[in-house]
């Protein structure tokens, strides 16, 4: 870990985060260190989320750090690999996306009893997503024609869609505090990407 990357209030403010979201932090410190070399933390978002599967627990981290003219996203998802969860691996990716090339900053909000809304009321859901065209996910198909007795090799037929990264953050999953955090950080990054 360089020094420089949690030298400021708010490189501190994200460890503490790290810290609190108990997910490894050492480890997603240390690469997110790597990641931005001596690049300031101005301002960040850690999203936990864990989600259940039959008899398995899944979590995740997606750890977003706006410095200098560029966005860094950090995720981390681990996967047990024995029966007893003593073998265990974390896969971790880091991207660095400059910020002129976000082309959307989106935001979708959820307010409860629309009717009795006063000014200034707190969010209660909120779906984040980023959009940069850095890369695209391809689902190919066997490619066919209209002939039933048709045996011959047609290739491969598919649609591209851009990896874009959405989150959702709701007050009942993951308390006001992360909405507003949540919230607060999109508009930051908004203002942040208007050149």
């Amino acid at each position: 870990m360089t020094s420089e990357t949690y030298s400021t209030t708010a490189g501190a403010e994200l460890q503490q985060d790290l810290v609190r979201a108990g997910f490894y932090p050492q480890m997603v410190q240390d690469v997110l260190a790597e990641a931005m070399l001596t690049r300031p933390v101005l301002d960040h978002y850690v999203h936990l989320e864990t989600h259940f599967d039959r008899t398995e627990v899944h979590r995740h981290i997606t750890v977003l750090v706006l410095s200098d003219e560029v966005l860094f996203i950090v995720h981390v998802d681990d996967q047990q690999l024995d029966d007893d969860g003593r073998d265990v691996v974390a896969q971790v990716s880091t991207e660095m996306i400059s910020l002129k090339r976000i082309a959307s900053v989106a935001t979708n909000y959820v307010f409860h009893q629309p009717q009795d809304y006063r000014r200034g009321e707190e969010v209660h859901e909120l779906t984040f997503g980023l959009s940069w065209n850095g890369t695209s996910r391809v689902d190919l198909a066997p490619a066919g024609c209209a002939d039933p007795q048709c045996d011959a090799d047609h290739g491969l037929t598919g649609t591209t869609q851009p990896e874009d990264l959405v989150l959702r953050v709701s007050a009942q999953a993951d308390g006001q505090q992360a909405v507003n955090k949540a919230r607060g950080f999109a508009v930051r990054l908004r203002q942040a990407t208007i050149f």
